[in-house]
């Protein structure tokens, strides 16, 4: 099993919330952490913008990062959320078995 967390960020808490719920309830994610306010400074079509911004770090399989980008993209706000995967490379043995038997969608659903 390969463990990464998945990075997204949101405008608002509650969406942060919304996304968070939609993918532990789903079993698509053990644990999302939701991280804010944070500030992003960011290039938008042609200037650079800054916001306030929710962070959540989705914790979840690796075969189920397309399943997590669509369940956030159906849910996100953004014309282009930022969704990208980071590999787990260690971890505690008892914490990544927990991750996996918390991640079961697309295996035995």
């Amino acid at each position: 099993m390969s463990a990464i967390i998945v990075i997204t960020t949101t405008e608002t808490q509650d969406e942060a919330k919304q996304i968070a719920r939609t993918l532990v309830e789903a079993r698509l994610a053990a644990c999302v952490q939701v991280v804010g306010p944070i500030t992003s400074i960011y290039r938008w079509e042609g200037a650079v913008e800054e916001a306030a911004e929710f962070l959540c770090l989705v914790k979840t399989r690796a075969d189920l990062f397309d399943q997590v980008e669509a369940a956030i993209r159906d849910r996100h706000s953004y014309d282009v959320p930022e969704i990208v995967a980071v590999p787990i490379e260690r971890g505690s043995e008892p914490y990544l078995d927990w991750l996996n038997q918390c991640c079961t969608r697309g295996s035995n659903d």
